[in-house]
């Protein structure tokens, strides 16, 4: 087990390198100048005042180094818990910035993923074994999976909120609120979480759903299950051996399937105007912001490789006969 924990560490660490510093270049190529986006925001029109105001600002965000230097300041304050300022927002720190966004992100996630992982699995294996369940889950799951993001999110905006008026289309909570721990502010916002929120699962619910469908049917005709069927095993007994089983691999399809859920969360919170992560990276893109842009990708990455991390360490506490094999590659 310390083997296997050791050479996964290794392994999510290598990435992390990778995707950091992918993190840094990608902004760097892509047209434009942010310290020069910003100076035409401002009022000053003099040329002989934008010089030295160029030069100041170039020098606060460490853009008057060398690319090298640069990528190395960047490691040094990153290891500090320091992501820069934000161009946008100066002189707003990114770490801040992103804080704020970050509970409207995970309020999103973390429902949709389990709601929809352990719903789907659910009613996949319940379709499995219903006939009249399995002709309706199995059409409907694949129109659901087959369904952009945005687009569902688009036509849920329209039907629920433009045509019926039951939901806002725009936004985490009403703008005459101020933030708070209120019954008031929490029921406002849940308002405007419920559409976002609507979108991501029923999506994943249909890929979830399917899979576990066909995962339950390939189980109940394997070897096993024929042989314990010839015995007299109950077939509720075999059933749950095969739901069991096709657990695993849902667990591995959890792990593959964090970075397209992630990536829908935040073409989803563009849709709805969402304070989120996504947000913020149409506002970063927008105002060339290559640090707020750095700091968002980065909370991501993180983010996705930490919950493959744990799925991996689920993966190997329910299956036993990867905790065989464990044992049996240190003997």
């Amino acid at each position: 087990m310390h083997r296997y924990f050791g050479r996964k560490s290794l392994i999510y660490l290598l990435t992390f390198i990778v995707a950091v510093t992918l993190n840094w270049l990608i902004p760097r190529f892509m047209p434009g100048d942010p310290v020069l986006r910003m100076l035409t925001r401002s009022s000053v029109s003099n040329p002989e005042s934008l010089a030295p105001m160029r030069e100041y600002y170039e020098n606060v965000f460490g853009l008057d180094v060398p690319l090298w230097q640069q990528y190395l300041n960047y490691w040094s304050e990153l290891l500090q818990g320091n992501m820069g300022i934000s161009v946008w927002l100066f002189p707003a720190p990114v770490t801040g910035v992103i804080l704020k966004a970050v509970p409207y992100t995970l309020a999103l996630l973390i429902p949709s993923i389990l709601l929809s992982w352990v719903a789907g699995n659910k009613v996949g294996a319940l379709a499995a074994r219903r006939k009249w369940l399995d002709n309706t889950v199995l059409p409907l799951g694949y129109v659901l999976t087959a369904t952009p993001y945005m687009w569902l999110g688009i036509l849920l905006a329209w039907s629920l909120g433009i045509v019926m008026g039951i939901f806002p289309i725009a936004g985490g909570y009403s703008f005459a609120l101020r933030p708070s721990f209120t019954v008031g502010f929490i029921a406002n916002a849940f308002t405007h979480w419920f559409l976002p929120f609507l979108s991501l699962f029923l999506v994943a619910f249909g890929g979830w759903a399917i899979g576990m469908r066909n995962l339950i049917i390939y189980e109940l005709e394997a070897d096993y299950a024929n042989y314990l069927e010839a015995l007299g095993t109950p077939r509720k007994l075999i059933r749950r051996y095969a739901f069991r089983n096709a657990m695993l691999p849902q667990l591995t399809g959890l792990a593959l399937q964090l970075g397209v859920l992630v990536a829908g969360a935040l073409v989803t919170e563009i849709v709805f105007a969402y304070p989120g992560l996504g947000y913020l990276i149409l506002q970063a893109i927008q105002n060339q912001d290559f640090f707020l842009l750095q700091g968002v990708f980065l909370f991501i990455v993180i983010g996705v490789l930490l919950a493959n991390f744990i799925i991996d360490i689920i993966y190997v506490l329910v299956d036993p006969r990867t905790r065989t094999g464990l044992q049996g590659g240190t003997a």
